[in-house]
């Protein structure tokens, strides 16, 4: 599907959200007639900086080959069963965010495509070409990142059309990794979010401690910064082994900060259950279009 130019047209759903002015900065001068839909006064006015339109949501939806929901997570379930009813068949839903798939809170159309999309946002210890693009810590503006994406459900010839939108909105991209929503949400909340986040703010917290024992703050942020690069980088790349008296640290550290079934966090159950709390599942939001 088309227009009369051979351009697909792409519906921005949240488009002038923080996401969403991200997508419609990188997708309004590639070669796609873009669609921007927003409800909020807020994001209406991000829209108009740009010198740019909002469209209406039907007027959008009925021309759509591809619909993007930048929108947060707890409202992609409720807002995919007012949307994917008006889409026209074939058409392409692109969700950004593995949570709502992965726990069967998306609704489906069998005449339809359904595409899982994330970016992995720059890796840590990869090079930058500019001070912009170093400053640019989730990517999208002028960091090179990698990306994943999943076929949810649909036809392969329209994902791969829906990969080439995926890269163009979170450009510049380095490798687009494809992977199942299962391993996507492996990925995140699980391995990113409730382990690595949270071992992140028990690391700041770590920090503020030290401070409050009266370390001067200058000096415990340069020292924490500077030692949490070092264990990464040794994890990580391999760059030296640890010490054996780090390795006694570590070992202590694991003993009295983690739980010895931690990793009971990429089961099944746990993953059902974090998402459930996530998505609001027993309070569902309701959404207006």
């Amino acid at each position: 599907m088309s227009d009369s130019a051979g351009q697909a047209t792409v519906a921005l759903i949240g488009a002038g959200g923080k996401m969403g002015s991200r997508i419609t900065d990188n997708l309004r001068s590639a070669d796609y007639r873009l669609l921007l839909c927003e409800q909020s006064e807020t994001g209406k006015a991000r829209i108009a900086e740009r010198g740019l339109a909002v469209t209406p949501n039907d007027e959008a939806l009925a021309a759509a080959d591809f619909v993007i929901l930048a929108v947060p997570d707890a409202v992609i379930g409720p807002l995919s069963e007012v949307i994917v009813p008006r889409l026209r068949p074939n058409t392409t839903v692109i969700v950004l965010d593995p949570a709502a798939a992965y726990a069967n809170q998306v609704a489906l159309r069998e005449d339809c495509t359904f595409v899982v999309t994330h970016p992995c946002h720059p890796a840590l210890f990869e090079e930058q070409d500019t001070p912009e693009a170093r400053k640019d810590m989730f990517g999208g503006i002028a960091a090179k990142q990698d990306i994943v994406i999943a076929l949810h459900q649909g036809r392969p010839d329209l994902f791969d059309q829906a990969e080439q939108i995926c890269i163009q909105m979170f450009a510049p991209v380095i490798s687009c990794h494809r992977i199942t929503v299962e391993q996507m949400a492996l990925l995140e909340p699980a391995a990113a979010e409730v382990v690595a986040a949270a071992a992140a703010c028990i690391m700041k917290e770590a920090m503020d401690e030290v401070i409050r024992m009266g370390v001067p703050e200058a000096a415990a942020r340069s020292f924490m910064l500077g030692h949490i690069q070092i264990p990464l980088a040794i994890a990580f790349n391999n760059v030296n082994p640890f010490s054996d008296a780090a390795k006694v640290a570590i070992e202590y550290g694991f003993e009295k900060i983690f739980k010895p079934d931690w990793k009971q966090v990429f089961t099944k159950e746990s993953l059902d259950e974090v998402l459930r709390l996530m998505l609001h599942l027993d309070e569902k939001p309701a959404v207006q279009l």
